[in-house]
């Protein structure tokens, strides 16, 4: 498992190569000078022996400065090529996570919810690029910083050198011992936000259902909660890193402690000179940044290495519906919206029966066709079959002929304005979201499609009209002004092929089938009106039945009520209701 985050942290670093390797060598430079300050420094002491003398130390002075504005420069560079490289990494992260999820199927949504899956995209990204940013800076430096100090102090002392460091492998010991502790308490965290991130978006998407009944305290003591929670889990990992930190810092501090204690003899005992003891100290306090960041690097490696199980587990869900490799290309011109199906099954996954069973039927194109049938006899899911949102076998559904598993999904989805259950409307105005599926087109083309769906007079009445805001969801329109909106979306695709799943629902009867005569005068198109709305659905071609995921009855509504049978007793209870609903009235 390491190793693969380690490839995969090599993955996201490989296309910045040039910019990392421009960092390293400016983090060389000024790890180099840092080096060879404090050396200039001891030979300035050193000469001071030789008698004072103003302008050599004049000199001196100017050089350091020099130097160390020349490595204070570098280390700005080396600081914006490694950062630099974060930032890129988290935004082709972000990207390629959208982008990826616009290729997954509606059925992986029901299974991750929204707020963990944008917490991955924000929090675990940017823990990410705080790896590959802070943390490869930072362990650079500390490499390089060790990599070239250690060296010249030992060349000043060997015995002093090496007691300054004799503390590092119990260092290295304390942090193996916090290291898993911190992982698990991470990983409590995400989970925590996870869960906080949802409620906060359930809470937002559903405060009108909140207020109606009257649940803002009960949601109040739910965040609460969750907020607890969080804070309990951010506190004990707090706590973690707030004992390894100093433990680490403080046994940093030891070496420059017996620095103190043993050069001070060493100086008497001649081995070494002042200039050499003021080299060493400064050496010694050059490591002792690296070695605090120690931690703060392992801690953003703890956080980064759980982040990116987390985001890759996204990109490791591959779209179970996609193009196959015998993909045909259709032109949407040449299509003519006949559907016909041969023993077409479907079982929801983990499912013991079927949603739909050995379903047979033929729409010729410009057939107007009504599905009906209860509560859960499979007519959603029927609906769901023809766009493809739903993984179906091949040779079980067809589009003029063509195998639907064959087409290429955008070709097939062209062909099949949908109109589900959910009228889901974008927080812009009316026009963009009726115009959706072409944001190019014209007003006109966009107010004939409000005609059809019978909305435009209302749209007309609003203080912007077509450009009046409709709020997140929708949420400043009624639920049929809604599902009329959605209606008109569909309309100015002008596909082949329309399917209203229930997407009247909202409607009254009269304008219901108002809408029908409507799409009906332009039989260009087929339409598959899925609804409970008895009367309207009198007013098509054919009338498809359902129950049981089966088709059990078909024909026209002449035909049909003169039959025993379901539709018969679906179309006596809706005329029981018309007749006890006009007498309330």
């Amino acid at each position: 498992m390491a190793t693969a985050r380690l490839r995969q942290l090599i993955a996201y670093l490989r296309p910045h190569w040039r910019n990392i390797i421009f960092g390293m060598i400016a983090l060389l430079v000024v790890n180099g000078l840092g080096v060879y300050i404090p050396l200039l420094i001891r030979d300035s002491i050193d000469n001071l022996r030789q008698g004072f003398s103003f302008e050599d130390i004049f000199k001196a002075v100017i050089l350091i400065f020099i130097l160390a504005s020349l490595s204070w420069g570098i280390r700005m560079l080396s600081r914006l090529w490694i950062f630099g490289v974060g930032r890129d990494v988290e935004f082709t992260l972000k990207q390629g996570i959208f982008e990826h999820l616009l290729t997954l199927e509606p059925a992986y949504f029901s299974t991750n919810t929204s707020g963990d899956l944008i917490n991955r995209a924000t929090s675990d990204v940017d823990n990410i690029r705080r790896l590959v940013g802070f943390a490869l800076l930072s362990l650079a430096n500390t490499i390089l910083a060790y990599g070239l100090t250690l060296p010249a102090m030992l060349a000043i002392n060997v015995y002093l050198s090496l007691l300054a460091i004799a503390v590092y492998p119990l260092m290295l010991i304390t942090v193996s011992i916090f290291s898993g502790k911190l992982q698990q308490q991470q990983i409590k965290v995400q989970e925590k936000l996870s869960d906080l991130s949802q409620l906060i978006q359930e809470d937002m998407s559903g405060i009108a259902l909140i207020k109606i009944y009257a649940q803002e305290e009960n949601e109040r003591r739910a965040f609460g909660e969750k907020n607890r929670q969080l804070l309990r889990a951010n506190l004990k990992l707090a706590q973690t890193r707030n004992l390894l930190f100093p433990l680490i810092e403080g046994l940093s501090y030891i070496s420059f402690l017996l620095l103190l204690a043993f050069g001070t003899s060493a100086i008497n005992q001649g081995l070494i000179s002042i200039g050499d003891f003021v080299a060493l100290i400064i050496l010694v306090e050059r490591l002792v940044f690296p070695t605090a960041l120690l931690g703060f690097t392992i801690t953003a490696y703890q956080r980064g290495e759980v982040s990116v199980d987390r985001v890759e587990s996204i990109f490791y869900a591959q779209p179970k519906i996609k193009n196959s490799p015998n993909t045909q290309l259709l032109s949407i011109n040449s299509q003519q919206g006949k559907i016909a199906t041969q023993d077409l099954n479907y079982t929801y996954p983990g499912a013991k029966s079927k949603a739909l069973q050995d379903i047979k039927f033929t729409i010729e194109p410009g057939e107007l066709i009504a599905i009906v049938g209860p509560i859960g006899s499979g007519k959603s899911t029927l609906a769901n079959t023809l766009p493809r949102l739903l993984d179906i076998s091949e040779n079980q559904l067809f589009l003029d002929g063509y195998d639907i598993t064959n087409m290429r999904l955008n070709d097939l989805r062209k062909a099949i304005a949908y109109v589900p259950q959910d009228s889901f409307l974008f927080s812009t105005s009316i026009l963009n979201n009726i115009r959706y599926g072409d944001p190019l087109e014209d007003i006109i083309s966009v107010e004939y499609a409000a005609k059809q769906a019978q909305i435009h007079e209302e749209i007309l009445k609003f203080p912007k009209q077509y450009e009046t805001i409709v709020g997140e969801r929708g949420i400043t329109l009624s639920g049929g002004q809604r599902q009329r909106t959605a209606l008109a979306r569909a309309l100015l695709m002008n596909s082949p092929i329309l399917v209203l799943d229930d997407a009247l629902s909202s409607v009254d009867n009269k304008t219901a089938t108002n809408i029908l005569e409507n799409i009906s005068k332009e039989r260009q198109r087929t339409v598959i009106f899925i609804s409970h709305q008895m009367s309207a659905a009198a007013q098509t071609d054919r009338i498809l039945v359902m129950d049981n995921g089966r088709i059990v009855q078909m024909g026209t509504h002449q035909e049909l009520v003169k039959k025993s049978g379901l539709y018969q007793n679906l179309w006596q209870q809706h005329k029981l209701a018309e007749t006890v609903g006009n007498e309330n009235d």
